[in-house]
């Protein structure tokens, strides 16, 4: 909260705005802002008192702060009038600053289960790659195309595949050339960080849409069409952080739902793909115009290995190639060849395997010791577990910190404020041995108690 001496200079400052010209007026608060003279948080002049002290007509002042709202620099609060955007930091996720404390919230894959890339680093080197030459490689296009081809809506023929540097990047892009600054998109909540990140730094309005056992519910994306949203953004398998899986008649309501908006972009981020115990289910139709499917090689391959492969409709590739041409034009094809090495070879799938069923055990039977301490769990699909509470997470966290571990709690995952605390952590327990893990459990359980 600003003081009474904050408040004062900030009006001072709002009193050197100068202009005559919706647009002179917003390049004059975007350089109090950027000289840090109007800090985040300070109020602005109503519109009555702007075109009073510019003496401009209304409705100049109200196209000036609409024009700073769509760029990000003010918010708009109805009667409390306007201020400076304040941009408060996400979490992020991998490690945390715990020092001492074992950290529970990376989400990381166990290292001895990434495939090693020594031996395909030999297949991966070959001719240099010139300006002007395909920017998918042949060999791995080949296998994209069959690795994601089977699961999309639409015709093999009429599907568009693009590489990207990632997921994460995959989603950025994707939205990028569909939303506008200020246009509605539906988040699942609780939400994957980097998403909340991403509608953040792009000045989207997220619709949040509650994520139950089945995955995305059904009344909660029709309630998000309802408010006019562009785009939807869902995890079919192992969301993150709930682990929850559309299973097959939820994923059939939710394409009932959107089947009266075809042209709703509906972006599926399946990053979890070949370590998933679940089977894949779509919830977008045949008959969807919109579309993107993401998987991402990361979470297998290594989180260094920033690729992922997007099949889409034709224009949304078409789209997605112009948001990448502007800079860096193609994945590496080093990169390329590499994963394309790893993902043909029968010990590195293997490995694979073998990951994904250890990630599945280690969760579910750390789920059985909490049932056993009297705090009932249920492990989901993924790298973490998402347990809840009998009291408020925070309180909890804080009371394992004090027996010396470190867990994020459901608090950081979601959209917007809510007066109900959060009664969920997400935990990755998967690289704990079964000392530490009986340890963890008891001392969860006694943190539950205390806090409650």
């Amino acid at each position: 909260m600003s003081t009474d001496a904050e408040h004062c200079t900030g009006q001072d400052h709002a009193s050197r705005i100068s202009g005559g010209t919706a647009a002179e007026i917003a390049d004059s608060v975007r350089g109090l802002v950027e000289r840090g003279a109007l800090v985040p948080g300070h109020p602005l002049p109503s519109v009555r008192a702007l075109a009073e002290q510019l003496g401009i007509n209304r409705n100049t002042a109200v196209a000036a702060y609409r024009t700073l709202a769509r760029s990000g620099v003010v918010v708009s609060q109805g009667r409390a009038g306007t201020r400076v955007a304040q941009h408060p930091r996400v979490p992020q996720e991998g490690f945390a600053a715990a020092g001492s404390l074992r950290d529970l919230g990376t989400g990381n894959p166990d290292p001895t289960l990434i495939p090693d890339l020594r031996p395909a680093l030999a297949a991966a080197v070959g001719r240099p790659v010139l300006y002007g030459e395909p920017v998918i490689d042949r060999d791995l296009e080949s296998w994209a195309r069959d690795w994601i081809a089977p699961d999309a809506p639409g015709p093999v023929d009429g599907m568009g595949l693009t590489l990207t540097s990632g997921a994460v990047d995959a989603v950025e892009r994707l939205l990028a050339q569909a939303l506008l600054r200020d246009d509605a998109v539906a988040l699942e909540d609780p939400c994957f960080l980097a998403s909340i990140h991403l509608s953040r730094l792009g000045g989207y309005r997220a619709v949040p849409v509650p994520v139950d056992a089945e995955g995305m519910t059904v009344d909660g994306l029709r309630r998000a069409l309802d408010q006019g949203v562009r785009a939807v953004v869902s995890t079919p398998r192992a969301q993150n952080p709930t682990g929850a899986s559309l299973t097959a008649e939820r994923a059939a309501q939710l394409r009932e739902v959107l089947a009266d908006h075809p042209y709703v972009l509906v972006i599926q981020d399946d990053y979890y793909s070949y370590l998933s115990r679940r089977p894949f289910h779509s919830i977008i139709g045949p008959e969807h115009r919109r579309w993107a499917l993401i998987r991402s090689v990361s979470k297998f391959a290594g989180p260094d290995m920033c690729l992922a492969v997007t099949a889409s409709d034709p224009e949304t590739a078409a789209r997605l190639a112009m948001r990448l041409s502007p800079g860096t034009t193609w994945v590496s094809h080093l990169l390329q060849r590499l994963t394309h090495a790893v993902m043909t070879d029968a010990g590195a799938l293997a490995l694979i395997e073998r990951a994904g069923a250890h990630y599945a055990e280690r969760n579910a039977a750390f789920a059985e010791r909490l049932s056993a301490h009297g705090l009932p769990a249920r492990a989901g699909d993924g790298l973490s577990l998402w347990v809840g509470v009998p009291a408020p997470a925070r309180g909890v966290a804080e009371r394992l910190m004090r027996r010396g571990w470190l867990a994020r709690t459901g608090d950081e995952f979601r959209l917007g404020p809510t007066d109900e605390p959060s009664h969920h952590l997400r935990l990755t327990v998967h690289d704990l041995d079964e000392q530490a893990a009986e340890t963890l459990a008891a001392d969860l359980a006694a943190a539950a108690r205390e806090a409650r």
